[in-house]
């Protein structure tokens, strides 16, 4: 069996924290911004973590279970 590829554009995107839990960028905060709120801005520079859901898929993209 040969060894799994990790999906070059999840590798891009997500990163797997010491916990085990997978961060990733907020959608929606590189252009446009002058409509939104800065509050909405200021929340976009922290990093989001994924849901379960997400989490698996992005688990398996990553290449690991």
């Amino acid at each position: 069996m040969p060894k799994t590829k990790t999906h070059s554009g999840a590798k891009k995107r997500f990163k797997r924290t010491g916990s085990g839990k997978i961060k990733a960028r907020h959608a929606m905060s590189s252009h446009i911004l002058g409509k939104k709120s800065q509050k909405r801005k200021r929340k976009f520079a922290t990093a989001a973590m994924l849901t379960e859901a997400d989490t698996s898929r992005a688990e398996r993209l990553l290449g690991g279970r």
